[in-house]
């Protein structure tokens, strides 16, 4: 599902159809896609609070969308966060 709406995200990036939520980000900016990670991070810890599932996981769903436009806005991959987490799963990188 990541591959698939990263696919997507590059899509809207690219082509800037009228209307798009993922449009309006990229016209927007940096500023603003940093503005709705912080936003959304918040909402993940009151969801946490909470002690609500079903509010956690609308919540951090929210929060990777707007992580992988950020990551598409600077031309990084979800692969390329994949190699990280691998690298650091290294017997070799063990803290």
């Amino acid at each position: 599902m990541i591959l698939q709406l990263e696919r997507v995200i590059s899509s809207r990036k690219a082509e800037r159809p009228k209307g798009s939520y993922t449009t309006y980000l990229f016209d927007a900016g940096q500023d603003k896609i940093l503005k709705k990670i912080a936003e959304e991070a918040g909402e993940v810890i009151i969801a946490s609070k909470n002690n609500s599932r079903d509010e956690l996981v609308y919540e951090v769903a929210d929060l990777v969308y707007h992580l992988l436009v950020l990551l598409q806005f600077h031309d990084v991959s979800w692969n390329d966060i994949e190699t990280e987490l691998k690298r650091r799963h290294q017997p070799s990188n063990a803290r």
